[in-house]
């Protein structure tokens, strides 16, 4: 069974760094996908960085320049360096990975809290 392992979720004032990291277990096909999704109450789920399998990697325009994507070497892990984190960057965090085959998987989700 395919698990995301997420960690490095927590507490931290603005202006302030975060690392969090996703691993993939379960499964030993390299990923066509990986990265993370953020949801804040009241709002929909969002794309916050995405890193293919080949190294692309996209962002969402609000975290480019603050946020870098990385994979861990050849391993199914990746890495989301945060700097500069702002109030509105508050929120749950998932980890997203897709292989194919093997479909679509979820972390469970790691709380980010920035304080102004």
């Amino acid at each position: 069974q395919v698990q995301l392992i997420e960690s490095g979720g927590g507490l931290v004032q603005a202006g302030g760094s975060l690392r969090l990291s996703c691993a993939a277990s379960g499964i030993i096909f390299n990923f066509n996908a990986m990265g993370w999704f953020r949801q804040a109450p009241g709002k929909q789920r969002e794309m916050v960085a995405l890193v293919s399998g080949g190294g692309a990697t996209n962002a969402v325009d609000s975290v480019k320049g603050r946020f870098t994507i990385s994979r861990d070497g050849t391993k199914n892990t990746v890495l989301l360096q945060m700097n500069s984190l702002k109030p509105e960057d508050t929120a749950v965090y998932y980890c997203y990975g897709q292989w194919n085959p093997g479909g679509v998987y979820w972390g469970q989700g790691t709380q980010v809290t920035v304080s102004a």
